[in-house]
């Protein structure tokens, strides 16, 4: 292996683990103060529901992402560079949106930055 392939797959892991990290503050941190926020409000039960589910998605989202980065930056393929840009282009879209819909917050600052690592390291990939 190569450089840039060695150093393709420490970013691409170094963003996972990143993402990794994201999705458990999300899920263990956040989801329970929202939660309390919620049963506190006037919302309707459903949509209490509903909140409260996408919260636990959005984590769900970033282990997933993750995983394949993980498994795609790690086997060599034909496909490998393919699928990590596609990963990481996926969370900074997310990044972009929740920057445009919320604003800033430690959770763009934390995914924001795993998708660039992700993406620098699909890019170092050469093709097999």
């Amino acid at each position: 292996m190569n450089r840039r392939n060695k150093a393709g797959r420490i970013l691409v892991a170094s963003g996972s683990i990143v993402l990794f990290a994201s999705a458990a503050l999300h899920s263990l941190a956040a989801y329970p103060k929202v939660s309390q926020t919620l049963t506190a409000s006037n919302l309707s039960a459903s949509l209490q529901a509903a909140l409260r589910a996408v919260v636990l998605l959005v984590g769900w989202d970033w282990i997933v992402i993750a995983i394949i980065a993980l498994i795609a930056g790690f086997t060599e393929t034909k496909l490998r560079k393919l699928v990590v840009l596609f990963c990481g282009v996926a969370v900074l879209v997310e990044t972009g949106l929740t920057l445009a819909l919320i604003g800033i917050f430690l959770g763009n600052e934390m995914i924001g930055p795993a998708a660039v690592l992700i993406i620098v390291g699909g890019l170092l990939f050469e093709n097999v």
